[in-house]
C-alpha cells in the first residue's frame, strides 16, 4: 500500500566533485567549445599585437623607402630576430582575424535564425575550425613564398 501512495520519481543523475589532475585531462571538449574559447584567445592575441598591426600598416604605406625596410624584415629581419619569426608572428595575427571573423559571423548566424541545436553548434564549429585552419593554411602558403 505503501507504494501506490509515493509516486515513483525519475533517478536524478549522481553529481560529483572533479579531480582537476585525474578528470580534466581525460574530458573530451567539444567543438563548440573549442570554438569558443579560441574566439577569446584570437581576440586576446588581435588585441595584444595591436601595437604591431599599427606599425606594419604605418611601414607599409608611409614611403618607398619604409616598404623596402617592411620587406626587408620579413626576409632578412631585424637585430637577432630573424625573418621567418616575423612571418610566424603575421601568420598567428592572420590565423587569429580569420577566426575571430569566421566564429563571429558563426555566432551572428546563430542570434539571427534562431538557430540554436546541438546539432547545428556542433556542424557550424567543425566548420569554423576547418575553414579558419585551410585559409590560414592557403595564406600561410603564400607568406611563406610557396606559390
Amino acid at each position: 500500500m505503501t507504494e501506490l501512495a509515493t509516486p515513483s520519481r525519475p533517478q536524478r543523475p549522481e553529481f560529483r566533485n572533479i579531480n582537476a589532475f585525474k578528470d580534466l585531462p581525460t574530458y573530451r571538449l567539444p567543438p563548440a567549445g573549442w570554438v569558443s574559447i579560441l574566439h577569446r584567445v584570437s581576440g586576446a592575441l588581435m588585441f595584444l599585437l595591436l601595437p604591431f598591426i599599427i606599425w606594419l600598416f604605418d611601414t607599409s604605406v608611409s614611403s618607398e623607402y619604409s616598404f623596402a625596410r617592411f620587406s626587408a624584415l620579413f626576409s632578412a629581419g631585424a637585430a637577432f630576430v630573424p625573418g621567418w619569426f616575423f612571418k610566424l608572428v603575421a601568420l598567428a595575427l592572420i590565423w587569429a582575424y580569420l577566426h575571430h571573423i569566421i566564429a563571429g559571423i558563426r555566432h551572428l548566424w546563430m542570434d539571427v535564425a534562431h538557430a540554436v541545436s546541438k546539432e547545428f553548434g556542433r556542424s557550424s564549429a567543425i566548420v569554423t575550425l576547418t575553414l579558419s585552419v585551410a585559409l590560414t593554411a592557403v595564406l600561410g602558403a603564400k607568406l611563406f613564398g610557396l606559390y
